[in-house]
This record gives C-alpha cells, structure tokens and sequence, in this order.
C-alpha cells in the first residue's frame, strides 16, 4: 500500500480558491485544483474535494503577493480577523470565527509553536512575517478530534518553501519601504531523486511608528528569521527528515499611555526529526519535537522572563480496510513548562486517537474521528468529530461537520501570580453547513453557516482575584459567503463577506471581532508580464471590551499591488498599503499604518 505523503517532492502546489479576496494580485490564481492535498483536515492526507472540513489554502503566490507579515495576510480570509497592539512585531491576535489565538492551534513545519508560557497557551502571529514561506493551511472550527487542546476555533498550518526542480536553486527578495522598512531574504535548495534540503533565511527592520495614539515616538522591530528542512529516502520504504527553525528579534512598545519605553526581546527555537516507513499493510511515521520561547521584558515592574518549552513525541499509522474505507490511528505525549522569573511549572499529558474515513459512493465521503486526552493536571478528555462530503451534482458540493473539542488551562492559569490549580478544561461544540457551486469560466459560489458553543470558559476574576471558570455559555455563529468571477479577458472579479454573531455569558459580544467584514477586489493580468489587483476591505461593528459603550470606528481600507516579470525568473514588485490613508484602530487605543508603499525585487535561479 502507498500512502499520499504529506511531503510530497518536487509538488508545487496548485493555488485554491477557497481563499478569496486575500491581499494584492492574489486573485489571478485563485482557481481550486480540486485534486490538492490538505494534510490538516484529518488525521491522513485528503484531496480538499473530498473532505467535509472548511479548509483555506494560500499558495506560493498569495504569500509572496501578500504583506510582510503573515498575519494581515491571513486576516483578509472570509471568517479570519486580527487585532494588533501597534505595528509589525506589536501583540496580535488572530481571530477565527470570533475566537481568538488561545482557540487555535499553530505549527511551522510540522512544529506546535504555541507558547506555554503565555497567560493562555497560544502563538503571538505578531513577529511572524512570510519571506520563506511556501504554503499555509487553515482548518476552521472545532478539532480537537484531531488536532487535541486549542483546536477550538480551528488549526493554522504553516510550511517553509520548499525546492521546485532537481539541483541546487535559490531564491532571493529585497524589500523597502515606509517607516524605514527594509526586508532581504535568501532561499537554498539542493533537491535529488531521493531527497531534498532547503535553508531560509530572512532580515527585517524597520523604525515603526507610535503603538499608542497618546505619543508620537516610534517603536520599531529587528528580526532575524532561519529555518531548514529536510528530508531523505534511505530506502524505496524508510524516509528520514527533520525540519529546524531560529527567530530573534527585539520589539519596541509602548509600556503605557504615559511610558513609551518598552522593548522586549524574544527567541523561538524548534526543532523536529521523523521518520516515515510505508509498510506492506500499515503506514507509520514517528516523530519527537522540542520547542522554546523566551521573552526577556527587563523593564516589566512586574515578571521580567518567559520562558516556555514543549517536548512532543507521536507516532500515526494509517492503513487500507478496504476499497472504500481507510483508518488512520495514533497515539502522542506532550511534556509543557513554563518559567515566570523564579517560579516553573510543568504538566504532561498523553493522548490517543482514531478516524474512519469511509466512501460509501463515488459522490460521497464520511470521516469520523475520536480522540482522547489524559491530562495530569485536570483529568481526561473525550472529543469527536463527524464529517459529510457530498458532491451531488459535477457543479455542487454540500458540506457537513459536527465536532467537539476543549481547550486545557494554561500553566499561567492553573499555577501563576493569579492561577488557579482547581481550573477545569473548556468544553466546545462546533457546527458548519457549506455549499459551494461552480460554473462555467472558472466562477464560483460558496456559502458557510457556522456555529460554535463554549461551555466553562476561563477568565479572569475580579472577585477572588484569579482565574476562574464562567457560568453560562460562549457563542459564536454567522455566515460565510466567497465568490469569484471572471469579467472576460485575464481580468477576475472577487470577494468574500462574514456576518458574525457572539455572545458571552454577562449578554455581551466578543471583544474586537467584527460584526460585518466585506472584501471586493478585482485582478488582472496581461501577456507581457504585468499583473495587478486592487482591494477594498470594510470592517464594521466591533466592540473592544465586548460591549457597545467601547465600540471602535469602522473602517474602510484600500490595497494595491502590481508586479512585472523583468525575465522569466525575475520581477519588480510595488504594493501600497491603505491607499486612501485611513484612520483606524484594530485595538482600541493603538495605531496602525497609515499610507504606506513598498518596493521589492525577487529573483530565482
């Protein structure tokens, strides 16, 4: 038996159309392959037509096209929004459904980069920039089922670029623009029959502009990122590879209305080796992992060091058993802690689980999974998801998932200043019904009722002065609309809308999640090398502490961006960001870029 494997060599990825109205110049190419791999919606590769899962894809293209960090380019997606304190390398938090980071699960080249000495376990997108980056995945709501703890408002999966021929090849892009920003980076590859390696490196600095809107002084970012892959097949049976990455850099913020001296630096270390044997019956892959954060803020009057670290092992297996029905099944250990200047913390937990996936049809895939965690600390956890793929017609496809999932307190919540050991897990219950249809040309049509419940959520007292779990219930639900059409010639009309209804247990909404966000963009390109595209976003409806009396203004954001194939391996590129020069905050209280273009090259060889 060959199983499809999730690092396929030499596979450039076809780039879908799931995603749209993403950032500058990404429309050209938004038409689903409808063959491609998500490696994220189940426990074993599944062709994206084929799975009941609401999965976002952005391909080499929409990543170089997007900004420079990968948040602003993820939040453009229908159902994604972020908040940030500031400019690049500011705290931001990404939004999935209303759900913030804490929610969402994050891995780099297979890598769980969340940080476990945060307040709540989660990834700071905030100094993550794309240079590097050749594929991204987000697998939206509930799944636990899969992916275990923080997989509640879903899963974002990010992989380094990876060779696209045999022998050595490069890539190479320079960067300039407002507020003193500049970017380099530089990717190496050497790729055999059996095997490849590729070593991304990446600079950028730029001066900033205030985080605050009470001063005027800039507060700027310094990063340095690496990561190298690789991977290599000893035998027609045994693959070995490991994946490695590096990023430091030192962030300026603005410590209070009244203190603009804050500066924090921070090293994530990852490492991850495994290995992948395709037996006669049974599919395995091993793997162990070792992750690290350190965040040093040594003018905090409070704690000064964060460090956070997690040690993973898991091994999966998938087999055939039969003709129409696969099993994929493992098992993993987790190992977390977390330091806060003198104290620590740890906790371990092991988990289990399974997926059927089974065809009972040509037109029709069902997949079921279970999953269970042992955590030490509060106990065990059973969750569950069942999910419908039904192409009833060569133009239509329904779509149906149900799904439980949790997420563990943090060690910051169970054991910190304000901690509280006797904390339980958050209990969740995520549904979605989607329907997308196709037509002629390569238009397309897609709909998503969403709705999410967490029960026991976790927050902070002012009464007992710590964490504590909430009576009541958290929702999120909405709709998701994407479309696209071509207007004739190499010209394509694009857009996506998300209504988004929440509610906490107190009667008040999600903090800073929009209750309406519309894209609306048009692309096009021509025979000689010039390709363009213009966006508009509009936000509206958020409240920033949850409540109508602290609600944020509205916004309307224009980005442009072109590109011209100089050669046939190089291209000049400009993209002008918030065109129009807007005026507005995703945080209450923080700025974020005025008007600002940019100027870049990349070049392959």
């Amino acid at each position: 038996m060959t199983r499809l494997s999730r690092f396929p060599i030499f596979t450039v990825s076809p780039i879908a159309a799931l995603m749209l109205g993403t950032a500058p110049m990404m429309a050209q190419a938004q038409v689903m392959d409808l063959d491609e791999i998500t490696v994220l919606a189940g426990q074993s590769d599944t062709e994206l037509s084929r799975t009941g899962a609401s999965v976002e894809v952005l391909g080499q293209r929409e990543i170089d096209d997007g900004q420079i960090d990968t948040a602003n380019t993820l939040s453009l997606l229908p159902g994604v929004t972020l908040s940030r304190n500031g400019g690049i390398g500011a705290t931001t938090t990404l939004r999935i459904r209303g759900l913030g980071s804490k929610y969402i699960a994050v891995r780099i080249d297979g890598i769980d980069v969340s940080d476990p000495s945060s307040t709540q376990t989660a990834f700071d997108f905030g100094g993550l920039i794309n240079a590097g980056l050749g594929r991204i995945e987000l697998l939206k709501g509930s799944q636990s089922a899969i992916h275990g703890s923080e997989a509640v408002g879903g899963v974002i999966d990010i992989a380094s670029r990876r060779p696209e021929k045999l022998g050595f090849s490069g890539r190479i892009t320079a960067e300039a623009g407002r507020y003193g920003t500049a970017l380099g980076a530089l990717t190496l590859s050497n790729a055999t029959e059996d095997g490849e390696v590729t070593l991304s490196m990446s600079r950028v600095v730029t001066d900033g502009f205030s985080n605050r809107d009470s001063d005027t002084e800039k507060d700027g970012l310094e990063q340095t990122d690496l990561r190298l892959n690789a991977r290599h097949a000893v035998t027609d049976r045994l693959t070995l590879g490991f994946a490695a990455l590096y990023s430091d850099g030192t962030t300026q913020f603005d410590r209070s209305a009244t203190d603009p001296s804050g500066d924090i630096d921070q090293t994530r270390r990852g490492a991850r080796v495994f290995a992948e044997y395709a037996g006669d019956r049974i599919d395995h892959e091993f793997s162990i992992q070792r992750f690290e954060n350190d965040r040093l803020d040594a003018g905090s009057p409070f704690t000064n060091r964060f460090l956070g670290q997690r040690t993973k092992a898991d091994y999966a297996g998938h087999t055939a058993l039969g003709a129409r029905t696969d099993l994929s099944f493992g098992a993993e250990w987790t190992e977390e802690s977390a330091r806060l200047d003198a104290t620590r913390a740890e906790t371990s937990e092991v988990a289990g689980f399974a997926e059927l996936s089974y065809a009972p049809r040509d037109d029709i895939d069902l997949s079921l999974a279970l999953r269970r965690d042992e955590h030490e600390d509060f106990g065990g956890r059973t969750s569950g998801r069942a999910a419908l793929a039904w192409r009833f017609a060569d133009d239509m496809t329904l779509r149906a998932v149900a799904g439980t999932g949790f997420r563990a307190p943090s060690l910051y919540e169970l054991f910190g200043p304000f901690g509280n050991p006797n904390l339980d897990a958050e209990t969740s219950e995520s549904y979605e019904l989607s329907l997308e249809k196709r037509f002629a040309g390569d238009a397309m049509l897609k709909a998503t009722l969403f709705h999410t419940e967490i029960d026991n959520l976790i927050d902070y007292s002012f009464v007992t002065s710590s964490f504590a779990q909430v009576p009541g219930v958290t929702r999120t639900r909405g709709l998701e609309l994407a479309a696209q059409a071509p207007l004739g010639g190499a010209v394509d009309l694009y857009g996506s809308y998300t209504l988004s209804d929440t509610r906490t247990p107190g009667g008040g909404r999600l903090a800073r999640t929009p209750r309406h966000d519309l894209t609306v963009g048009v692309s096009g390109r021509t025979d000689w090398g010039l390709r363009g595209d213009l966006a508009v976003n509009h936000v509206a409806d958020r409240p920033d502490d949850g409540f109508p009396s602290q609600a944020m203004a509205d916004y309307t954001l224009v980005h442009l961006g072109a590109a011209y194939a100089v050669t046939d391996s190089a291209e000049v590129y400009l993209r002008v960001e918030n065109l129009t020069d807007a005026d507005y905050q995703t945080a209450a209280g923080f700025n974020q870029s005025g008007r600002a273009a940019y100027f870049g090259l990349r070049a392959s060889f």
